[in-house]
């Protein structure tokens, strides 16, 4: 009989759940990861106690005022904690595993360097969930609420915080400016005055009124007003006629009191519903903030997914670096994650300016990151 020389044996890949690998990884994963975030955590609170402490202790704010003001600022920070704490925690469990040989060794059982990071690609996703979550949702109303409690404490407690005094607003399409001399969250606004413009930035028409009340899905209601007509230049007033008062319905001034109160935030704060909301029912809004809003809801979109962009870049830089140890792999994320933040705000700066189109300005570091990653990931496949 013929003797065949038998070749070397190939594992075959496995895709399939490994519940005691992915526990493992995962677990390791996790406690790196808790490590990471309590660290952060801590550091953030740190320097919020050194920057606010002294105005509550001079106002002399009960001990549980200031504990609730600190934990309000607490999802603030961690929304920044997320990302640098994934793409750390990332880097650490896998250079740990390879200076161990672990890796080497679930790969010479045919486990890839991709199924390797099975679970932790996962808690990516779930934390890029979370992250948009505490963007849009959670955010907003703690840092409002934070702000409304410090204001409350360590300013003049007469009256409430429910109202602003001289506030001045103008529409984002540029053909109305109010001016609030009191405005409140509920009930009537005292001392109105509305001014309407003409396309060609002349001025129409003025109302004073002594209140304005926002019906929801009519529009608003002065009363006790004072109207003056301008000539078509804009220049001369014509003679004022007082009501009782008037009614400007929603197609006339379609702003309310909350899109108001959003305009007194940074567009960086705002949520993007928010955004979307104003881009869509503001007509003819000028061009420069229509770039500002469109890139920051772009940047809005791309920023929750920078935690899953984390894993992404932190498995095949951990997995390369696996003989130089955790130290150059640790080196290699905070460049990283530098690079991404610094090109992620010059993009937007840019987005803002109009001088690049919003799309890329706000999703175009993210995409070109994972991009970046993803090559690498298959790269270390083989």
């Amino acid at each position: 009989m013929e003797n065949r020389k038998e070749g070397p044996k190939i594992t075959p890949r496995r895709w399939w759940f490994l519940p005691t690998l992915d526990y493992y990884i995962l677990r390791e994963f996790m406690i790196h990861m808790s490590v990471l975030m309590l660290a952060f955590v801590l550091l953030f609170v740190i320097g919020d106690v050194f920057n606010d402490l002294s105005d509550f202790l001079d106002a002399k704010s009960p001990l549980g005022v200031m504990a609730n003001y600190f934990l309000l600022k607490l999802p603030g920070n961690i929304r920044f904690i997320l990302p640098i704490s994934v793409l750390l925690a990332c880097m650490w469990t896998m250079a740990k595993f390879g200076k161990n040989m672990e890796v080497t060794a679930m790969r010479a059982s045919g486990v890839s360097l991709f199924r390797c990071g099975g679970s932790v690609f996962a808690v990516g996703l779930i934390v890029t969930g979370i992250n948009f979550w505490f963007n849009e949702s959670l955010v907003p109303n703690t840092e409002r609420e934070a702000e409304i409690l410090k204001t409350a404490m360590t300013r003049s407690r007469r009256g409430t915080f429910e109202f602003q005094r001289m506030l001045t607003f103008r529409s984002p399409d540029k053909e109305r400016t109010w001016l609030f001399k009191s405005f409140k969250t509920n009930g009537d606004h005292e001392y109105v005055t509305l001014k309407s413009f003409r396309p060609d930035g002349s001025l129409l028409w003025d109302i004073t009124a002594q209140t304005a009340r926002f019906v929801p899905k009519k529009g608003w209601v002065f009363e006790k007003v004072s109207y003056t007509p301008y000539s078509m230049d804009g220049l001369m007033p014509k003679s004022s006629q007082r009501f009782a008062s008037i009614e400007k319905n929603l197609k006339e001034v379609p702003e309310t009191p909350d899109d108001i109160m959003n305009a007194v935030k940074d567009v960086d704060e705002l949520p993007m519903w928010v955004i979307v909301e104003l881009l869509h029912k503001t007509r003819n809004m000028a061009a420069r903030c229509h770039a500002i809003f469109l890139t920051v809801l772009y940047h809005r979109i791309a920023f929750p997914w920078s935690c899953f962009l984390a894993v992404f870049l932190g498995l095949p830089l951990a997995t390369r670096n696996e003989r130089s140890g955790i130290m150059l792999a640790v080196i290699s994320a905070v460049a990283l994650i530098i690079v991404y933040m610094i090109s992620s705000q010059i993009c937007l700066v840019l987005g803002k300016q109009g001088i690049i189109n919003p799309m890329i300005a706000g999703l175009g570091p993210t995409i070109g990151f994972i991009i970046f990653g993803w090559y690498n990931v298959m790269k270390s496949r083989s």
